[in-house]
């Protein structure tokens, strides 16, 4: 009786994880043809030299790794691109929380400073990058304003030490309203009784915010940055349309270093050994913040 059981248990389990399995199909098939099939050619060209020519391509090891240990330039860029992603998180994260929630407390008008805020995030990069190109050239409204003012004018793109603030502006107002709508979403899953038990034990605003927001928002907080990091680290439309790159190479990203060397370069093995880094460095990261979220908890 009981092996009778036993052997109905084993077929039934059986059913269901090929029901499951008939289920993860569709989905199992679009990853393999989008994401795994494209990573494992990336990994593969990485490991070779040539083009899209009649000559293809060759093997050569890890001889395009060797070079961008050894390339200054690519030394610069990674620079570049940690100084932009760590520059960009920080108010990204920062400036929509502080936002949501003085928001959160307005009794009238939330829902139209939120869509006010919001609509940055869906406009096109490329038109907010040609509205800021215009907005910082020599005879822009910026200088225009800094004149009024009895300042001189600055040269925003063609300095080596405002070029990439002007890019950092850029994409934190870009990114601010996604990030205010998702920590709004966080503020609404905290219970009010929370609040109203600090309030009747004496704590300020400030305490409130430290000991009950800030840790209810945790898993929000995890996914603002997360997002954050992997918009700014694919960053290519700032300086394809603002700077190209320039000057000297001081506003040169990771992304956009890419696309010079696969398509101007036409040096598809070494744009995919840098491409391979970019994927690792976004995979550590994201990782390291799922670590420390789960650690803090």
């Amino acid at each position: 009786m009981k092996s009778a059981l036993s052997s109905e248990s084993r077929d039934s389990e059986s059913r269901d994880a090929l029901t499951a399995w008939l289920f993860l199909l569709p989905a199992l098939l679009l990853l393999s043809v989008f994401v795994f099939y494209p990573m494992a050619y990336l990994g593969y060209l990485s490991f070779t030299s040539g083009s899209f020519t009649r000559a293809g391509v060759h093997w050569v090891g890890g001889r395009n790794y060797l070079r961008l240990l050894i390339d200054p330039e690519f030394g610069q860029v990674l620079g570049n691109t940690a100084y932009f992603t760590i520059a960009t998180v920080i108010p990204s994260v920062v400036l929509p929380l502080g936002l949501a929630v003085l928001l959160d407390r307005l009794p009238i008008g939330r829902g139209l400073l939120r869509t006010a805020y919001f609509i940055p995030s869906i406009t096109s990069l490329v038109a907010v990058g040609l509205g800021f190109r215009w907005l910082f050239q020599p005879e822009g409204p910026v200088n225009g304003l800094l004149q009024e003012l009895g300042l001189s004018p600055v040269p925003w793109l063609s300095s080596t030490t405002w070029a990439m603030p002007v890019l950092i502006l850029l994409s934190t107002w870009k990114q601010l309203g996604f990030n205010l709508v998702v920590f709004l979403s966080g503020l609404q899953t905290i219970p009010s009784s929370r609040y109203e038990a600090a309030e009747l034990d004496g704590a300020g605003p400030w305490q409130q915010f430290w000991h009950i927001t800030l840790p209810g928002l945790r898993p929000t907080l995890v996914f603002a940055v997360i997002t954050t990091v992997i918009f700014t680290l694919r960053s290519f439309e700032q300086p394809y349309v603002m700077t190209n790159g320039g000057p000297l190479n001081s506003t040169n990203l990771l992304v956009f270093y890419i696309y010079q060397q696969a398509f101007a370069q036409f040096d598809l093995g070494y744009a995919a050994a840098a491409t391979t880094i970019l994927l690792l460095i976004t995979l550590v990261l994201v990782y390291l913040q799922l670590r420390i979220s789960r650690e803090a908890e």
